[in-house]
């Protein structure tokens, strides 16, 4: 029998620090619903914007942060018939969006974590519709690092068109970065990685990719980029960075794809007009992508038995250190925090 009230992380205020354990009523399945019995949940860059005000500023307080989750159906609604109780599942962090193209208001007002309530509670109630089932072979925690950061990868080397031959650019060591040179690799692609440190080039060596490139020692990492692949270029850019978007393009090659995803260094970048018009670029935002096709990457994960990267995890009461690690930028691959 599901308990009444259960533990859930708010933020009273817009700092790390005002994280605080609350009580709140056990939701109720409605029709259509299933309640979910949150077992993990993983950090991605947005959940630290919000909670720092430097996006969605005017989100009310208090607020249930993080996006992405994975857990146990434990209460199914009226009519459903998607799931069973017992069923492992990952909430969609874009709700509604099924297949092609989102609404605008999907894309603004119905997404986890801000504006609709976070996954740092012991049960959530979402429509049946808006979730898919875990890979089988990946435990709570792997599992819960997929709906923003695997997700993000596969839509960018989706809409890029990638296929055995490329080459791919990806930026750091967080979640999308080393899930897009995992699916790059899978699907025969070449892998150029940048990050700062000898110990986080090392890992990308590790985890397959074939040249790095220190952006600390090489401020004009572009030029190494291109050196890493005879001058030719990248085929797909993951571009992470945001405010890194000019060197991305310098180093992109003639008709290539560069998939904006993040904003981990800044907002702005002021671009040359020139480096996208003489080498016939195509420059897309992506925002995560659909519950199609986040099963079809889950397909893809289950039959090579991919596993991601997980950096550490945190216990719920520990949320404000899984946080604190993130801000810090130390980290190679996910942070989770355990329910």
């Amino acid at each position: 029998m599901t308990a009444k009230t259960m533990r859930a992380m708010e933020a009273r205020d817009f700092s790390i620090d005002a994280l605080q354990l609350a009580q709140r009523p056990v939701p109720v399945a409605r029709r259509g619903e299933i309640l979910v019995r949150v077992k993990a949940a993983s950090l991605n860059y947005r959940d630290l914007a919000i909670l720092e005000q430097k996006y969605l500023p005017t989100l009310p307080l208090p607020y249930v942060p993080v996006s992405d989750a994975c857990g146990e159906v434990v209460a199914l609604g009226e009519e459903v018939t998607r799931f069973k109780v017992g069923d492992r599942v990952c909430p969609h962090y874009i709700q509604g969006w099924h297949d092609g193209m989102p609404t605008q208001e999907q894309r603004t007002r119905r997404t986890l974590g801000a504006p609709l309530t976070g996954m740092l509670q012991e049960y959530v109630a979402v429509p049946a519709e808006d979730a898919v089932l875990a890979p089988p072979h990946l435990s709570d925690a792997e599992a819960s690092t997929l709906p923003i950061a695997a997700l993000t990868a596969w839509s960018t080397l989706a809409e890029g068109g990638i296929k055995a031959g490329d080459s791919v650019l990806v930026q750091g060591t967080g979640g999308v970065a080393l899930f897009a040179l995992q699916f790059a690799k899978l699907a025969g692609a070449s892998v150029v990685a940048t990050s700062s440190s000898a110990d986080k080039l090392a890992r990308l060596k590790q985890l397959g990719a074939d040249a790095v490139v220190n952006y600390r020692d090489n401020p004009d990492w572009q030029v190494a980029v291109r050196e890493a692949t005879h001058g030719r270029g990248v085929d797909i850019v993951i571009e992470t960075g945001g405010s890194t978007l000019p060197k991305s393009l310098a180093c992109t090659t003639f008709g290539g794809f560069v998939g904006v995803v993040g904003f981990v260094a800044g907002y702005e970048a002021a671009v040359p007009i020139r480096a996208l018009i003489g080498p016939m670029v195509r420059v897309q935002g992506i925002a995560v992508g659909s519950r199609a096709r986040f099963e079809a990457m889950n397909r893809a994960i289950e039959r090579h038995r991919m596993k991601p990267v997980i950096d550490r995890e945190f216990p719920l009461d520990k949320a404000a250190d899984a946080f604190r690690r993130m801000k810090q930028g130390t980290h190679i691959g996910k942070i989770v925090i355990t329910l």
